[in-house]
């Protein structure tokens, strides 16, 4: 009994540890399974939440929309605190509802926006309800619009507009003209009216308390500003709207280093850069765990003709100086990699590029009122010849005569009778000849003498009438006679050449010639391009004004220095040494030729750029010197007025492509500018920030516009048309479930 009983208990405790065992594999193969499946069924997703820190080099200034042209490190700021009325979307380069929505009629004269529900500015609080108004909006845009507005620029886009309330909901903008552009302007970012109480409008600029402690209505509202040793740093936070879209992002810390090394020191802590530079190779100069995105925004950076400069009304002499500037090697020269050929950006220029062509440039230089002093010489030695082969007084063109010595002309007297005179000596019958005559040309005494150099032998009838003339350069030098010998030899090669009369290969063109001395030889590879000169003798000498920064700017003036010694033109570089320097002779139009960028913003308008009403006038009081004067070539034409007026206003796509062409060829014909490039940047970001996709940008700040798609938080979260139900039709397809994970 005992040991039957000892027996059942073993089989008893082991049947209960298998049991166990069971379970225990039961459930491991179950967590495994459903492990197997969570990773199947499910995928990675952005989850809210986060800091994104990104670096920049700059310098901050007082916050405000009204006053952040310049100043990229504001735009930034300045693009998240405050929202407009519209805004610029990158994605589909439109301009789009915002903190209102938009309605045109009246043929594009009339802008009705109504406001969003439960739009609040940044210190809204319960106790103290702070919505946007219109009143808000009709401060932002009447207070632009005052004579007296800091921003003289920014006023220049509403002059003529007026605005007005409808409702408690709605304002209208009305336009005196249409103008299909005019929707750009309302994505300014809106300012409360109660922060500006008692401001006078003239002291905008200088309300600090406003502009360390900024209140908007964009999606991130201002926190904190605080000073490090190595950085300035500006905190955001989001801040819940009702509008769309909504953004994974809790916190933003914009952080502003004096120099790049600086913040390369502290790139550590940095989840991006906002503009990167780049190496000799064209490389970003950051740690390999960052990934870059290059991108050009709507500008370019052109030499700009001075039309009201002389030598550059000389269209020849404009086409000669654009065909003769290798853009490639300049793109090239400094890591650039978009050429430029139109400042209209925005159609296609396929069917005609710019091709550098130093022939064809000097071809057109040739033609122009410009020439090289070759080219001149020769001129001069063609029509001496031409004037010596002519008529009845045939001399040697070039003698060799010492001083005191006479040189003997002899001729007919049918031609010249007796009485007849040779440069005021007369001439005497031929003693060993009969019908001829003699005379007698002195090197030495009064009028009529054989100077050295060039002089002219006029021959007279008994009267003083003149009956033919001849060139004659004389000289005592054996070398000079030499020189002078092998000038008339190439001379009359040329002559042969151009008639034909020669081979192809012996031919030679005023190209081969160089002028050394007064007198033309062969060129060889060593020989420099002597600068040309007009009519009168005066040297194309053309001054190159540039900003110092850039500092790619200098270089590039200095690559178009060269490259235009090499066409005959003399070009003296000025970089003013501060700022205002600079923009003084910008206005002021005190250059020939001006090396600087133009930036189109998302409407792409090259309106305030090429019309006629851009150019600067003078009246003879620099006070009357206009700011907005963007028309740096002064640069008129009916034509390109009328276009441009017409892109403007329509709001037909095909006219204003077909308009744009049109223009595109009067631009190209009348080159008032030679069109460069189109600067790239590079904004850098590290691996672990996602969704970055920065669109079409027109401003560096744009990239925040697709913000509320970048996230540096995730979670797991299932697949459309899963979830822990699907376990079960999951197991019974097991082991094909990487047909579930390809659902």
């Amino acid at each position: 009994m005992t040991t039957t009983y000892r027996f059942l208990r073993a089989i008893v405790r082991y049947h209960r540890w298998a049991l166990r065992a069971f379970v225990v594999l039961f459930l491991l193969t179950l967590l495994l399974l459903l492990r197997r499946f969570y990773l199947d069924a499910t995928q990675f997703a952005p989850a809210n939440g986060g800091t994104y820190i990104e670096g920049s080099v700059g310098q901050f200034q007082p916050l405000n929309p009204w006053f952040t042209i310049t100043n990229n490190v504001n735009r930034d700021i300045v693009s998240l605190v405050f929202a407009g009325l519209l805004k610029y979307n990158p994605e589909t380069r439109q301009i789009e509802d915002d903190l209102a929505s938009l309605a045109v009629s009246n043929g594009g004269r009339t802008y009705t926006l109504k406001l969003k529900e439960n739009i609040f500015w940044h210190d809204n609080t319960p106790e103290a309800p702070h919505p946007v108004t219109p009143e808000d909006v009709l401060f932002t845009f009447e207070t632009i619009q005052n004579p007296a507005f800091p921003n003289s620029l920014l006023r220049q886009n509403f002059l003529g507009v007026e605005v007005e309330q409808l409702d408690d909901r709605t304002v209208r903008f009305r336009l005196e003209e249409p103008y299909s552009f005019f929707a750009s302007n309302l994505t300014i970012g809106l300012l409360p009216k109660k922060s500006f109480e008692g401001v006078p409008v003239n002291k905008l600029d200088q309300v600090l308390d406003f502009g360390f402690k900024p209140i908007g209505a964009g999606p991130y509202s201002f926190k904190s500003l605080v000073q490090t040793e190595l950085s300035t740093e500006v905190t955001l936070e989001r801040f819940p709207r009702p509008i769309d879209p909504d953004y994974y992002l809790k916190r933003i810390v914009l952080r502003i280093f004096p120099d790049y090394s600086t913040l390369l020191s502290d790139i550590r802590n940095l989840d991006a850069v906002r503009l990167v530079p780049r190496n000799e190779q064209g490389e970003p100069i950051v740690p390999r765990r960052f990934k870059s995105i290059n991108y050009t925004l709507p500008q370019y950076v052109a030499l700009f003709f001075n039309l009201d400069r002389g030598p550059l009304r000389d269209q020849k002499l404009r086409l000669g100086l654009q065909l003769g500037t290798n853009k490639q090697a300049l793109v090239d020269a400094i890591g650039e990699k978009s050429i430029v050929d139109t400042p209209l950006l925005e159609i296609d220029t396929s069917d005609w590029r710019y091709s550098y062509d130093p022939q064809a440039a000097q071809g057109a230089l040739f033609e122009s009122n410009w020439n090289l002093p070759e080219k001149v010489r020769l001129q001069r030695l063609l029509e001496m010849r031409e004037a010596n082969e002519a008529g009845v007084l045939h001399i040697d063109s070039i003698v060799l005569l010492d001083t005191g010595a006479i040189l003997t002309v002899t001729g007919s007297l049918l031609d010249a009778p007796l009485g007849s005179t040779l440069n005021g000596a007369p001439v005497e019958q031929s003693p060993t000849s009969s019908g001829t005559w003699i005379a007698a040309l002195r090197t030495v005494g009064g009028s009529g003498s054989l100077r050295l150099g060039a002089s002219i032998v006029r021959l007279a009838d008994p009267k003083g009438k003149p009956i033919d003339s001849c060139y004659v350069w004389r000289t005592t030098n054996t070398q000079e006679y030499k020189r002078a010998s092998e000038e008339q030899r190439l001379v009359n090669l040329f002559v042969d050449s151009r008639a034909g009369k020669i081979p192809a290969a012996e031919r030679i063109t005023v190209q081969n010639f160089y002028l050394e001395h007064g007198m033309l030889r062969m060129r060889t590879e060593k020989d420099p391009t002597d600068i040309r000169v007009n009519d009168r003798g005066d040297r194309l000498t053309l001054t190159l004004l540039t900003s110092s920064a850039p500092d790619t700017y200098r270089k590039v003036a200095e690559l178009i220095r060269d490259q235009w010694a090499a066409l005959g033109v003399h070009v003296s570089i000025v970089v003013p040494e501060t700022r205002d320097e600079f923009e003084q002779r910008l206005i002021q139009r005190d250059y020939d030729i001006l090396l600087y960028g133009q930036s189109l913003l998302d409407n792409l308008d090259s309106y305030p750029y090429w019309h006629s009403d851009g150019i600067q006038r003078f009246e003879g009081d620099k006070n009357s010197l206009r700011l907005d004067a963007y028309n740096f070539s002064q640069y008129t034409s009916l034509a390109a007025d009328s276009l441009l007026r017409l892109i403007r206003q329509t709001f037909d796509e095909k006219e204003r492509q077909s308009a744009l062409g049109e223009l595109r060829d009067i631009l190209k014909q009348d080159v008032p500018a030679i069109f460069l490039y189109s600067p790239l940047y590079t904004f850098a970001y590290h691996q672990d920030v996602h969704g970055i996709e920065t669109g079409r940008l027109s401003l560096h700040s744009d990239r925040f516009l697709t913000l509320h798609n970048w996230y540096v938080r995730q979670e797991r979260v299932f697949r459309p048309g899963m979830s822990w139900f699907s376990f079960l039709p999951w197991l019974v397809s097991f082991p094909h479930e990487s047909d579930w994970s390809a659902t």
